[in-house]
């Protein structure tokens, strides 16, 4: 009997929280595998935990968060009706002086740790993805991929049948004024149009080979 995909995902988390593929494993206080509803059609990728994430091994918590619960839900969709993760599942970070900061991942580590993310896409098989920030987008969509120009456009990819890319939550968080106000409102609208997208997919006949 096939399992169901909670079950394949539960099982897929149980392996990724062992992970020790690489030098990341030996710096990270938790995995941060993912939440949400693996069996719902939209899913959410950003780039990687920072360190609050790494505290609490949950994905966007913090400011970042609390700005992207306040995007979903003004879309009217809790984190219950989505399943949110990272490309890369562990904490990239560096110590100078005695104090800890995040850094952008080595090569090696993200050829290591997408593969996590590619099984989460291959068990979730999401209709509609939306990639926070860049790096997610890069990953996902095209690695050309630019924010400023691509961002609220959807692309048909390898991983989903359509992904859109928005502005990070923490990126929004360091404008002020006006630009806070304006990235916020661009995240809540992409938000919706993922929202919009997935409920256009459902009725859209499933591609065949014949």
């Amino acid at each position: 009997m096939e399992e169901s995909v909670v079950q394949q995902i539960e099982d897929l988390r149980a392996q990724c929280l062992g992970c020790a593929k690489c030098e990341l494993a030996g710096t990270r206080r938790n995995v941060v595998f993912g939440e949400g509803n693996p069996e719902s059609p939209l899913m959410i990728i950003g780039e990687g935990p920072g360190m609050n994430e790494d505290a609490t091994g949950r994905p966007f918590v913090g400011r970042a968060g609390a700005l992207l619960d306040e995007a979903l839900a003004a879309c009217r969709i809790g984190r219950q009706h989505v399943f949110i993760c990272n490309v890369l599942k562990c904490r990239a970070c560096i110590t100078e002086n005695g104090r800890t900061r995040n850094r952008p991942p080595a090569p090696a580590e993200i050829e290591v740790c997408t593969q996590w993310l590619e099984r989460q896409i291959q068990v979730i098989q999401p209709l509609v993805i939306l990639c926070l920030g860049a790096p997610s987008a890069k990953f996902v969509i095209k690695k050309d991929f630019k924010m400023t120009q691509e961002r609220g456009i959807f692309y048909p990819t390898r991983y989903a049948r359509y992904a859109i890319a928005a502005l990070h939550p923490a990126y929004i968080l360091r404008q002020a004024g006006q630009s806070y106000d304006g990235g916020k409102s661009l995240l809540i609208s992409d938000i919706e149009s993922a929202r919009k997208k997935v409920i256009e997919a459902k009725k859209e006949p499933k591609p065949t080979l014949f």
